[in-house]
């Protein structure tokens, strides 16, 4: 079995900041499911005021993550470096394909990132990257904030997945690769669907039962974003089948070769 360090740790402090953030987004993405609200279709044209106010609150808790990792030594100067690096390969990728028919590559160096690196590393490289790559392709909007954390969660949970090594792994990340492409766009349908109409049989109605609007809310899915999602998660999978094994290996080269973990000493 190969391993590799844990570059960005989830210490206490920094744990802690990222359920925080996780939390809110959470309930930025799901509160018209959980919460009785009477906005729906032309009643919520407010929502494009409001949505400053959601990146205002979003995006410190996201740099907070960083902080938290400062002050607990998680995160030093090379360290950044690295994540700034690969931030901004993942900007160019996401520019070259800014979710054309689904197709967005920089999904595939997020997720060998965060399994290199760790969860943490993940976390920070996912919502950074995707910042960078916004302001590139000009995808700035008030989609951005949740866009940031759906990435962050994506290069997360890959570093979570389970220690395995050889083929196994490569086969565990393209089915993970597969199954993250499909969810992204379903998380992200979440931070407009109940905003909009699409016909009583696939929107929003303020007030309904939970399950009466996730039933809504599939249709909606399968009926429109599947055809986007498919394939974003089959060129994800694919890449990591065919470039994981060498891509991997270079981080955890690079890993080693800087010797991330092992404190700097200078002789007398």
């Amino acid at each position: 079995m190969t391993s590799s360090p844990r570059l960005v740790r989830l210490k206490p402090r920094s744990t802690a900041t990222l359920l925080l953030a996780s939390a809110v987004g959470v309930l930025a993405f799901g509160w018209p499911l959980i919460w009785q609200t009477d906005q729906a279709g032309a009643s919520a044209l407010g929502h494009t005021t409001d949505a400053p106010w959601l990146f205002v609150l979003l995006l410190p808790l996201l740099v907070a993550v960083v902080l938290a990792e400062l002050a607990e030594s998680g995160i030093d100067a090379k360290v950044i470096s690295l994540l700034g690096m690969l931030a901004a390969v993942g900007a160019a990728l996401r520019a070259l394909g800014p979710g054309t028919a689904g197709l967005e590559p920089g999904f595939f160096l997020l997720i060998l990132a965060g399994r290199a690196f760790g969860a943490g590393f993940g976390f920070v490289l996912g919502a950074v990257s995707l910042l960078a790559g916004a302001l590139i392709s000009g995808g700035v909007g008030p989609w951005m904030p949740f866009q940031m954390l759906a990435c962050a969660w994506v290069g997360c949970l890959a570093g979570l997945l389970p220690r395995v090594g050889g083929r196994l792994e490569l086969l565990l990340l393209a089915a993970y690769s597969l199954v993250a492409g499909v969810l992204y766009g379903v998380v992200m349908n979440l931070w407009f669907w109940p905003y909009a109409t699409f016909g009583s049989d696939f929107s929003f109605i303020p007030g309904d039962g939970l399950a009466e609007n996730l039933h809504r809310y599939w249709l909606f899915v399968v009926a429109t974003s599947l055809g986007w999602d498919i394939p974003r998660g089959i060129l994800c999978a694919a890449l990591v089948l065919g470039l994981g094994r060498p891509v991997l290996k270079a981080f955890r080269r690079t890993a080693r070769k800087a010797a991330f973990d092992v404190p700097v000493s200078f002789e007398r």
